[in-house]
């Protein structure tokens, strides 16, 4: 562990925590001013065949009968943004598990493709639903990068997270990857590392799958989870050891940078211009579906984590969004300063244009700060991380998905009677995983 990370990760979890208070708004007046250029839309599926305990995203247990009224709600919602002027150039889709079916997925791309000049879309999914036949229909449908949760190909990690049985075996899992490379632009790897009983050793042998399947694009995370969470994965797993995150870190470095390019700080391509999901090189974004953010003109927003109250809304022709915080000029400087350095560089042109000369001066302490511990280098046209401020960046953004993963939580608590009736209706055999009967493509 570096000597400063204990001090940073409090100030960061002390900051960010502040940071994503949202105030309730106010019915019918939710929806934001549509930005003069295309933005990115993320599209939330909340839907999984089983839960996994570990998991601290929004989701529920995939319905049949009622998942046919979510994604109708949700294409009720990108057809209100585009009323209401706003344009999409790039399209992700999370979850939950996006394509636990795929005629409503196809059909909610087929849609947002109509109404928008979209140059490419991402689409998650898991092992159980790497099938040639249907990811070749999602191809055709436009979908240029395929991101597919892997984690890890260690058996008993895997079962320790409850996903051996539901996904099958690290050998399984290598062997549907290799089958359905090539189908796409970019077939994308999603890891964990830092897991609970997760060795060095371990991660080298989970590296070695990665590059002897040559998969376009990786991205290696380091364990992020809400409270809940982390005590489910206590009581299953132990405890992760925080002294080797930095050391696996630099593992991964060290074995994937001679092949692979950083495209973000836990985001490594093989090629140039490839996909990454987050948002590093646009300025606004919109989330729509139950349990999705949005960060339009400086305000974050977000949609109810009610399913029911989401699709009463769009059918009474309103946007899913209940809350919204606005940033502060600061708060928005230090915002574009977390996104951008991530990707690995903030132009100094870019800096001008939205926020001018007084940038530097409000941004100071921060700015000296990690000059000091090595994290940037200033160069002419832009600020740029260092291989130490990589890893500050990896700890700095896992700090902010940690947070927003806490607000999750808390929203989630509001509507527990919601989800566990929902949740224990739509229970499926564990057999029955990776062969349900799914709506057939058209």
């Amino acid at each position: 562990m570096l000597w400063f990370e204990r001090p940073l990760l409090a100030v960061l979890r002390r900051e960010y925590s502040a940071a994503m208070r949202f105030d309730e708004d106010e019915e019918g007046q939710a929806m934001p001013a549509p930005p003069a250029e295309p933005c990115q839309l993320y599209v939330h599926v909340p839907f999984c065949e089983v839960l996994c305990p570990f998991c601290s995203f929004h989701r529920v247990r995939y319905n049949e009968s009622k998942t046919a009224r979510y994604f109708e709600a949700l294409r009720g919602e990108i057809r209100l943004y585009h009323e209401a002027g706003f344009r999409f150039s790039d399209v992700y889709v999370g979850g939950g598990t996006p394509t636990v079916d795929g005629a409503e997925l196809l059909e909610t791309l087929e849609l947002v493709r109509r109404l928008s000049p979209v140059r490419s879309i991402s689409i998650e999914t898991n092992p159980n639903h790497l099938e040639p036949a249907q990811l070749r229909a999602y191809r055709d449908a436009g979908v240029t990068r395929f991101s597919v949760g892997v984690q890890s190909f260690d058996d008993g990690l895997l079962a320790g997270m409850d996903r051996l049985a539901k996904y099958g075996s690290g050998a399984t899992i290598r062997e549907r990857l290799a089958a359905v490379r090539g189908i796409f632009p970019t077939l994308n790897v999603d890891m964990i590392f830092n897991l609970p009983g997760q060795t060095l050793a371990m991660l080298d042998r989970d590296i070695d799958a990665l590059l002897e399947l040559d998969v376009d694009q990786v991205s290696f995370y380091p364990l992020m989870t809400a409270p809940t969470a982390r005590h489910k994965m206590d009581r299953t797993m132990g405890r992760a050891d925080e002294s080797l995150r930095h050391p696996m870190y630099e593992r991964i470095l060290d074995r994937l940078m001679p092949r692979y390019r950083a495209s973000s700080a836990w985001c490594f391509s093989r090629g140039e211009g490839m996909f990454d999901e987050y948002i590093i090189d646009q300025d606004d974004y919109v989330g729509v579906g139950s349990g999705a953010f949005s960060y339009v003109g400086g305000t974050m927003y977000s949609t109810t984590f009610s399913l029911n109250h989401y699709c009463r809304r769009v059918e009474g022709g309103q946007s899913g969004i209940t809350q919204r915080r606005h940033l502060g000029r600061r708060e928005r400087m230090r915002y574009d300063y977390l996104v951008r350095l991530f990707g690995g560089a903030l132009r100094r042109e870019d800096v001008a244009a939205r926020h001018g000369a007084g940038f530097w001066l409000q941004l100071a302490p921060e700015l000296v700060a990690m000059r000091l511990v090595g994290a940037t280098r200033h160069d002419p046209d832009a600020l740029r991380l260092t291989r130490r401020g990589m890893y500050c960046w990896v700890l700095m953004m896992a700090e902010f998905f940690n947070a927003v993963n806490d607000v999750r939580e808390q929203m989630r608590e509001h509507i527990r009677a919601e989800l566990e009736a929902w949740n224990e209706e739509a229970k499926v055999p564990l057999e029955s995983i990776g062969g349900l009967s799914r709506r057939p493509q058209p």
